[in-house]
């Protein structure tokens, strides 16, 4: 027999010996010695009301051996001699896309403007120590896409987009912690994440796919059916002076899939220049706040001092201002406030945390909803406005910061009352900070409607309006404020058959499970144009 129950197990007790399987038998309703073995699958952690709890959902086996779910997920096959599509990109949505095609019976050929993840680790390391931005290769671009430096969390609400579980037990097979199947908001770290991006490129790659690192897309090839290719060009990532421009390569398929990432301004505007339809897009910005993480722990544990045992703690909010959300976005807790500017004369922060999500500090961005007005002044560059508007307050922060890539900051007290601070607790971040007004930065109304947003949170979250709270500008990337369309059914572009929008960069996704999920749903969208494949729209 085999039953499923759910229990609660107060934290105090969880490494108990026996502690689970006696609540797992009793949710049973069978007798302690009757039970044969407890398989956990789904586990959360409770601390609203106090005392912390693991929330458990578990399989309970008597009089039959305990098993855990064999893993599924991608299945190899050999495609090297298959018809080829092309992939732009190689984040999370190229990269299941490549493996999508995969088993589809395809030959995926991947374009990444960016090097492989060992070269990336020296682009961004020289952005903290040198404060030069490769256009290339840095936190933004490379193998591995944004999510490969930013964190890797897993958790999506995209469930009704695919099988969530399957993206999961692909990433466990090739690397990520098996945790990750069970924990409710599943995070694999940026110290492993590397070593799990190069072994999903191995396995497209001994299945007979390709991946091109330090090649830029500079054109779309088609014709009256539809897509024939892409054109590229050497992109030279980590290069200190260009090479002499050569001549453009063209690359056949008849079939692309676009997965660009959310900071390609330059493909956008390729597609507008090459009279390819793209839209603006509703997007949100704001700022990163950090705070020591035992402050967040206090807030969050309502103790003074973390249990032992207990995971740095988190939080997530949303507020309302001005008749707008204002809400957390890429919580990290013992984690770390980057430079995540891909170009130079800009400053942008995100943030990521590793495995052991083991430093001092806790971070997120705050960011509030940007709506048509807000984006009036750049109204001329239409369907780019939301770029222009992000770009803006990019070189403004630079301009402010003072120079290489510090970033522009104030306590947060400070800045909800307005005043620029006297000094700045320590931080994270590693290029430095500099006391300045972030009303020179964020233009209005968003400086006034995050300013509220703050307040609200502080006054309902007790000890988070603390000066040790340092807030820095601007966390400016949370998606892509374009959206390049595609007809609901076929996905693909409605005036460029063959042209396959994909993740976040075509405004289809939001993290790295919805983004891979949305590689893989454009995979199969792309076979089934070619003739092969299985027929699901899913």
């Amino acid at each position: 027999m085999i039953a499923e129950v759910r229990v609660r197990v107060p934290h105090a007790e969880i490494d108990a010996p026996g502690a689970i399987e006696r609540a797992a038998a009793r949710a049973a309703g069978v007798r302690e010695g009757e039970v044969t073995g407890v398989v956990v699958v789904r586990r959360s952690l409770d601390a609203r009301r106090g005392a912390a709890v693991w929330e458990l959902r578990a399989r309970v086996f008597v009089g039959e051996p305990a098993r855990a779910e064999p893993l599924g997920g991608f299945e190899p096959r050999d495609v090297g001699r298959a018809e080829p599509v092309v992939v732009v990109g190689s984040g999370p949505a190229g990269l299941f896309a490549a493996l999508g095609l995969i088993e589809a019976g395809l030959r995926p050929i991947v374009i990444e403007r960016g090097r492989d993840v060992r070269g990336r680790r020296h682009d961004v390391a020289r952005i903290c120590r040198e404060g030069v931005v490769d256009p290339d290769s840095s936190y933004g671009f490379g193998e591995g896409g944004a999510g490969t430096f930013s964190d890797g969390k897993l958790y999506t609400r995209s469930t009704k987009r695919g099988d969530v579980r399957s993206v999961l037990e692909t990433l466990v097979r090739h690397g990520a912690p098996r945790d990750v199947l069970v924990d409710a908001h599943p995070h694999v770290g940026t110290n492993r994440l590397p070593g799990v991006v190069e072994a999903l490129r191995r396995s497209i790659v001994e299945c007979g796919g390709e991946v091109r690192f330090g090649v830029r897309m500079v054109g779309l090839s088609r014709d009256a059916s539809g897509v024939t290719g892409v054109e590229v060009l050497p992109s030279t990532p980590g290069a200190s002076d260009p090479a002499p421009a050569p001549v453009a390569e063209r690359v056949r398929a008849r079939a692309v899939v676009l997965a660009t990432g959310h900071s390609a301004r330059d493909v956008h505007l390729l597609l507008r220049r090459a009279g390819v339809r793209i839209e603006r897009k509703p997007f949100a910005l704001g700022v990163r706040v950090e705070h020591p993480q035992a402050m967040v722990d206090a807030i969050q544990y309502h103790a003074a001092v973390r249990a032992p045992g207990l995971p740095p703690a988190a939080y997530s909010i949303v507020e309302r201002a001005g008749g707008r959300g204002v809400f957390s976005f890429c919580m990290c807790p013992g984690g770390i406030v980057c430079p995540a500017a891909t170009a130079p004369g800009e400053i942008v922060v995100n943030g990521w945390s590793p495995s052991s999500r083991g430093s001092r500090w806790a971070s997120s961005g705050i960011v509030v909803e940007i709506r048509d007005e807000d984006l009036a002044p750049f109204a001329a560059e239409e369907e780019l406005a939301g770029t222009a508007f992000q770009a803006a307050i990019e070189r403004a922060a630079f301009a402010a910061g003072g120079g290489g890539l510090r970033a522009p900051a104030q306590r947060l007290p400070d800045f909800c009352a307005g005043r620029t601070s006297a000094d700045l607790p320590r931080s994270s971040y590693r290029p430095g900070l500099s006391p300045a007004d972030l009303r020179a930065v964020l233009p209005e109304p968003v400086a006034s409607l995050l300013r509220e947003g703050l307040a609200r949170i502080g006054r309902r979250m007790r000890g988070f309006a603390t000066g040790e709270a340092v807030v820095v500008a601007p966390e400016s990337r949370t998606s892509s404020p374009v959206r390049v369309p595609r007809d609901p059914e076929s996905l693909e572009h409605p005036e460029v058959p063959g042209l396959y929008p994909c993740g976040e960069g075509a405004g289809y996704a939001g993290g790295i499970v919805s983004a891979a999920l949305d590689g893989l749903r454009c995979a199969r969208a792309a076979a089934r144009r070619l003739g092969t494949g299985e027929k699901s729209p899913n």
